[in-house]
């Protein structure tokens, strides 16, 4: 059914069980799994939303959330392996979520890409938008979304 499937993961208690449920299917259909985490560029401008730092400080933060980012993944590569599952972790540096989900899914040649949704309603998802949305919209691949 499916060969190579492309889970997103933001390390919230949603997304852990949209990983959850990539880790079974996968194992189901005998597929590679793709796990995935966005981490952002810092702000380099105020108008960004940026407050002033020096390049080492802002170097500092990138590297956290890098390593913030690796360890999520290292839990989701033990959880994707207690199952028997093979699987390849990537982080990618982007500043728009959505856009590195569709590129990866394409990159990697995933045939379903599995992620959460966001769970804001009402104003929030009015004024901050969806990237779980943007993906639906956008992908030509087919995506499982996740409550």
């Amino acid at each position: 059914m499916y060969q190579r499937i492309l889970v997103a993961t933001d390390g919230s208690n949603l997304s852990k069980k949209a990983v959850s449920s990539a880790i079974e299917l996968a194992a189901t259909c005998n597929a590679e799994l793709i796990a995935m985490k966005v981490v952002p560029r810092y702000p380099q401008a105020y108008f960004e939303g940026s407050i002033p730092l020096s390049a080492e400080e802002i170097s500092r933060v990138e590297k956290q959330w890098t390593d913030s980012a690796q360890a999520q993944l290292a839990a989701v590569e033990k959880s994707a392996k207690t199952h028997s599952v093979s699987i390849k972790a990537i982080t990618v540096k982007s500043d728009v979520v959505s856009d590195a989900i569709i590129a990866a899914a394409k990159k990697h040649k995933a045939d379903l890409i599995v992620m959460a949704s966001h769970g804001r309603k009402g104003i929030k998802r009015l004024l901050l938008g969806s990237e779980t949305q943007q993906v639906l919209t956008h992908s030509h691949i087919p995506v499982l979304v996740l409550r």
